[in-house]
């Protein structure tokens, strides 16, 4: 089962948020400030924020640009993970993922289920890794960016989380990229 260990430090990572919207400004980002508000309260860092249209090539663009950054550990989008023609922010992270980390869709998609019933069917949550970079897609609403940090991010972004979590092989993510270069 999974806990958090005291005896490890908590390890604080730096999280870009972008939020996906035809029509939102920053005025009206409640799902982004829903994030960084959690993001901060859990003690990590907003390295970056921004709003973009639902443009796959200018997400996926941004995306790559945040992966580039060594300031960067983790992009976390909210909207467009959607099923109309206008959502495109999986197609847009698919775009610059090396590796899909496929479970994590799955596992929203669970927590989504006790909250939303059978309406989960409708999210495309997605999650991956580029260039040493964690990313993932969340669904626009507040409430399934609540339910993905709460329940995944919260922990799987904790250090002090056992028996394993994405901060402890943060720095093997890019690995193969050392391997090539010698």
């Amino acid at each position: 089962m999974s806990r958090i260990d005291d005896s490890r430090p908590f390890i604080p990572v730096n999280i870009a948020v972008l939020t996906v919207s035809d029509t939102r400004g920053l005025a009206e980002d409640k799902s982004g400030d829903t994030l960084v508000k959690r993001i901060e309260e859990a003690g990590h860092n907003i390295a970056d924020r921004m709003i973009l249209k639902d443009e796959r090539a200018e997400i996926a663009e941004q995306l790559r640009n945040w992966c580039a950054r060594k300031d960067i550990d983790v992009v976390i989008s909210t909207g467009g993970t959607g099923l109309t023609g206008r959502d495109v922010t999986v197609e847009a992270h698919r775009d610059v993922y090396e590796k899909e980390i496929d479970a994590f869709g799955t596992v929203f998609t669970i927590v989504s289920m006790q909250k939303i019933g059978t309406s989960a069917v409708q999210s495309r949550a997605t999650g991956g890794v580029a260039m040493g970079t964690y990313l993932f897609a969340l669904p626009g609403s507040t409430g399934a960016c609540k339910d993905a940090w709460d329940e995944i991010l919260k922990y799987q972004l904790d250090y002090r989380h056992m028996p394993c979590n994405f901060v402890e092989i943060l720095p093997r993510l890019d690995e193969h990229l050392a391997r090539t270069k010698g």
